[in-house]
């Protein structure tokens, strides 16, 4: 396993895995002794990143989340897991009442509902403090000031560590930041999105965004990455659901003209390096001039192992360049 730094602060910033795991559907669509596997192999290979939120996984049982969580701690206790893991989780999408979700009835970013959420993640995860918490989506009903506030308080009393966003406008984050800067306190230090090596539509209107796609690191967030270096990014989903090894479930999204030669580019550097194309994917990521940490979720402890030895592929200069030239 390699590592590297999350964070600026020494009271506060952690050495993480480069390969963080997903526990989105532990304890509901992957069963207990399954997730346990799972997280027994990533960390005995030296995995030391796990991620989650309050909100995982509602629409599996019609609830509100937390199962993730919930497994997560007792994981933890049975396993004796002391502070050596890292353990990320979001709030402010989780559901209000059974049956709704993020779009229509989400809890949302207000200063009650951050310290509420905050140490209901806690308890059930088991944890005196969560080290790294992410804003999961925008919420613009709340004024800014007053989340970027309270999570700031929550890192000023000791019981969260790191802060972070996922899915939110570039224009949006570093206004926070900016915030927070100004006030001298601790902002957005890790940003959460969707980034892989085929590039879908951003510009439909999404489900969180008239605008489009909010949760994909397009141009302005590219650009805001490579201007900012302290800030890292995580990239969810980087394997699209399995579409790289069966192209036929690829959505609508990726019906663009760029798609078929980026697949093909990819297919041919991974014959080339005698890697899987999912392998590929995963080092084009944690190797570039802007580097991500995947983040993965799995089903199987097999699909961990095939990620697992991308943390090792290295893609020469030449490979890089033409995946990347390829559109």
């Amino acid at each position: 396993m390699r590592y590297r730094t999350i964070g600026t602060d020494p009271a506060t910033r952690r050495e993480v895995s480069v390969l963080s795991l997903g526990a989105m559907l532990f304890g509901t669509a992957t069963d207990e002794a399954t997730s346990y596997a799972i997280l027994d192999r990533y960390v005995s290979a030296g995995g030391t990143f796990v991620d989650t939120s309050d909100n995982y996984a509602f629409w599996q049982n019609g609830g509100q989340g937390g199962e993730s969580e919930e497994l997560l701690g007792r994981w933890r206790r049975s396993r004796g897991i002391g502070d050596e893991i890292v353990f990320a989780t979001k709030l402010g999408a989780r559901p209000l009442a059974p049956g709704t979700s993020f779009l229509d009835n989400p809890e949302g970013l207000s200063a009650k509902v951050i310290r509420e959420s905050a140490e209901r993640s806690r308890e059930r995860l088991g944890v005196d403090r969560i080290d790294l918490l992410y804003a999961h989506i925008e919420d613009r009903t709340v004024p800014l000031r007053e989340t970027v506030e309270c999570f700031a308080d929550l890192v000023a009393e000791g019981t969260v560590g790191l802060l972070g966003a996922s899915n939110h406008r570039a224009w949006r984050v570093e206004r926070a930041r900016g915030i927070a800067a100004a006030a001298g306190l601790p902002g957005y230090e890790v940003l959460q999105y969707h980034r892989s090596y085929l590039p879908p539509r951003v510009d439909v209107p999404s489900a969180l965004d008239p605008d489009g796609d909010v949760g994909w690191v397009g141009p302005d967030l590219a650009s805001y990455l490579r201007a900012e270096p302290q800030l890292t990014l995580v990239a969810y989903s980087p394997l699209l659901k399995g579409a790289y090894a069966k192209p036929e479930r690829l959505g609508d999204a990726y019906a663009h003209p760029g798609t078929p030669a980026r697949l093909a580019a990819l297919g041919a550097v991974a014959a080339e390096t005698g890697a899987t194309v999912n392998q590929v994917v995963l080092a084009w990521l944690m190797g570039g001039d802007v580097p991500a940490i995947p983040l993965v979720g799995f089903s199987s402890v097999a699909q961990l192992e095939e990620a697992l030895a991308a943390v090792d592929l290295e893609l020469t200069a030449e490979q890089r360049a033409r995946l990347d030239a390829a559109h």
